[in-house]
């Protein structure tokens, strides 16, 4: 051993023992104080009880009873009340600390019969049998490893038009089904309104939730679009999804204009439509509200190529509306069906039943019963436009064309309401309907046309 390791040991070895000091010390100090407490509180208890030491002896030499009472009653009233009689007179200095010690004995045995939970580790969610269809989304996964203490699984999920790993900061926030017993669940009726939807799980026992799994983003592609409020007929009330017919409606604003330009002389008088603010005259893309019995307004959003999906439902009193679609090019006196630009199936609840195909102004008498919702499947680079009954799936009309235009959805109300439902995919059913029945001949349909 070098000098130098042999003066390192001496002064590690003197180093613990002046903490050894230290804490001596601190003990000491410690002690003391407690005794010089207890010094203090006897010093003053021997001073109380030498003052009635001397009162008694002095009352002893009272001659008069009635004073010699008085003066007893006061000594046993501080007797009974002096400190001395209530001081320990044990010193509070005792290397015996057995006073001080605490019984744990029945905790510990406690603690030492429970079994404590790990923590469970992060599921992994499996892509491949993971599914989305008819607006369902079917989520899988697995534990890496088997875990018999686990309870109950969380997922969380999000809507995002982002591609990819999901952000930290997004502009939703999770949502979240507590309490799934198994390793798979199916979110079912999901408006499709992003193009993609994050998911992630994780595992939770009786004692705690464990870690998120790897976060998966899976695509949920639907057609979403509103009602055009800018374009549509002056006598439609129209919201984002939904538009009524107000027989008012024209007419008010009429009178409204008609007040405005008879009002003094000065200026030029402006046009009919474009006096109102909240409902502008020109509709995206520049053009004119419908008018006259157009009772028509189009969808906001152009479709040019893919296949899409949507649905509508009429107001049960609703006496005449049409579905269908149009190229933007529509005129504003044209009605749904009767150019050739425009294609639809047409109800009439008025005076006499109908029921009809409609294009080019020509109508097709369709023999079944008006379904209470009706489907909209647009094949644009097919060239194909079919309308289902919404519930059963029934294929109600077929038009097969070539759009040498984008489109645009086009509705017609008269003495009623539609609500529209969009956000949708695709409906299985539908895809296979369509499968069987572009692998058929179509002989029946007699408004088939090439688009003009």
């Amino acid at each position: 051993m070098s000098l130098k390791e042999a003066l390192q040991r001496i002064i590690s070895t003197l180093a613990n023992k002046n903490d050894e000091i230290q804490n001596f010390i601190d003990t000491l100090n410690h002690t003391l104080k407690g005794v010089q407490n207890q010094l203090a509180q006897c010093t003053n208890a021997l001073k109380c009880s030498e003052e009635l030491l001397d009162f008694a002896s002095r009352s002893l030499d009272i001659k008069e009873p009635e004073e010699f009472s008085k003066a007893a009653r006061q000594i046993k009233d501080r007797v009974t009340m002096a400190a001395a009689f209530r001081l320990s007179l044990k010193p509070k200095v005792s290397d015996n600390m057995n006073h001080l010690m605490v019984d744990f004995s029945q905790e510990r045995q406690m603690i030492q019969t429970l079994k404590f939970l790990s923590v469970p580790k992060a599921p992994e969610i499996d892509t491949a049998d993971c599914l989305v269809a008819d607006n369902c989304v079917t989520i899988a996964w697995r534990m890496q490893e088997e875990d018999n203490k686990i309870d109950h699984y969380v997922l969380e999920y999000r809507k995002t038009h982002f591609d990819g790993l999901p952000r930290i900061k997004d502009e939703r926030c999770w949502e979240i089904i507590d309490h799934i017993k198994g390793t798979e669940y199916t979110l079912t009726g999901v408006k499709f309104e992003a193009k993609y939807m994050n998911f992630r799980v994780r595992a939770c026992n009786k004692a705690v939730a464990g870690d998120y799994s790897d976060p998966v983003t899976l695509e949920t592609k639907a057609l979403n679009f509103s009602f055009d409020s800018c374009s549509s007929h002056l006598n439609l009330k129209v919201d984002d999804s939904f538009v009524e017919w107000d027989s008012t409606g024209g007419k008010s604003q009429e009178t409204k204009v008609k007040g405005k330009e008879n009002k003094g002389r000065s200026g030029t008088p402006s046009p009919k439509r474009t006096s109102f603010t909240s409902r502008p005259a020109l509709a995206r893309g520049g053009r004119d509200r419908f008018t006259g019995e157009s009772y028509t307004v189009l969808g906001d959003t152009v479709i040019e190529s893919g296949q899409h999906y949507w649905e509508v439902k009429a107001q049960k009193d609703c006496k005449s509306y049409s579905v269908g679609v149009a190229y933007k090019s529509l005129g504003k006196f044209d009605q749904l069906g009767k150019t050739g630009t425009s294609w639809c199936i047409y109800v009439n609840n008025w005076l006499q039943a109908s029921f009809a195909a409609k294009h080019n102004n020509k109508a097709k008498a369709l023999e079944m019963n008006m379904p209470d919702r009706i489907g909209v499947y647009c094949d644009f680079d097919g060239g194909q436009l079919s309308f289902y009954n919404a519930s059963s799936k029934q294929l109600l009309y077929t038009f097969k064309t070539k759009f040498i235009q984008p489109v645009v959805p086009g509705f017609m109300v008269w003495c009623g309401g539609l609500t529209l439902y969009t956000g949708l995919q695709v409906p299985s059913a539908v895809k296979t309907l369509q499968k069987n029945e572009n692998g058929m001949s179509d002989s029946s349909n007699s408004l088939t046309s090439a688009a003009q």
